[in-house]
């Protein structure tokens, strides 16, 4: 076990926990280590299913443009960062993700690389890149439309806007919506019902389902820091950072 990442595994399903919070931003440390533990529970008889979730009150808030290696080059940062988001997309046991709080920005994104989300009535998805000035990234370009269609993701794109619980159990985006208070016990809950079909045949199935999504996503990872590389050079990018780090709205100029 890791500080920022506990794994334990009980009745066939494995909890990945991230323990950043209140948070729970990522880097390419924290996926490193999600991935790696995912990697060896694929070779595990013991695990069928994997719940991913977070400790604290939000599921997570994407990279810390504040601190640490985002902060000082974006760029070098995004590239290490979607190479192991990457290999999210290789695995082979299905992903239940349990979102409370928040799922933002790249948030949203390692939401959206899992099988299933669950949420509750107080859950908000974000796609906020627009409002911070620049290039939805994390594969979204790929995964939201997948699951919510195009309009849809183009709305929460174009807006930045908060998608409520609710609003995303109605439009696809979230797979559940549990009661308050039961968030864990109906991600485990879908994942134990997984975990009683026949192992072979589920990761057979989801392969199968899943199709060329492992190479549609490097496609649009590429295409994604590409877009993102010029628009973190505007001053709009530097305006939309600067604007969420000091909770004020962002006064853009097309510049």
């Amino acid at each position: 076990m890791n500080s920022d990442l506990s794994v334990s595994v009980e009745d066939g399903v494995a909890l990945l926990e991230m323990r950043r919070p209140p948070a729970n931003h990522f880097d390419e440390a924290l996926i490193g280590r999600i991935v790696t533990a995912a990697r060896e529970l694929d070779e595990s008889p013991a695990c069928r299913v994997i719940v991913l979730a977070s400790q604290g009150k939000h599921f997570c808030a994407g990279a810390d443009f504040g601190s640490g290696e985002f902060a000082s080059d974006h760029v070098t940062a995004a590239e290490r960062l979607y190479r192991r988001a990457a290999e999210l997309f290789d695995l082979r046991t299905p992903i239940v993700a349990a979102v409370q709080g928040t799922a933002v920005g790249g948030g949203l994104g390692l939401a959206c690389a899992a099988d299933f989300r669950i949420a509750e009535p107080s859950t908000r998805f974000a796609a906020n890149f627009a409002r911070l000035g620049f290039h939805q990234g994390f594969a979204l370009s790929v995964t939201l439309p997948d699951l919510v269609g195009r309009r849809f993701a183009t709305d929460m794109m174009l807006t930045g806007r908060r998608v409520t619980g609710e609003e995303a159990f109605r439009i696809g985006l979230a797979d559940r919506l549990a009661t308050p208070g039961t968030l864990r016990s109906t991600a485990f809950a879908l994942a134990h019902e997984i975990a009683a079909s026949a192992p072979l045949a589920v990761r057979s199935i989801r392969a199968t389902l899943r199709g060329d999504l492992a190479a549609r996503v490097r496609q649009a990872l590429d295409h994604e820091l590409a877009e993102q590389i010029v628009l973190w050079s505007t001053k709009d990018s530097a305006e939309g950072i600067a604007a969420s780090l000091e909770r004020r709205p962002p006064v853009f100029r097309g510049e």
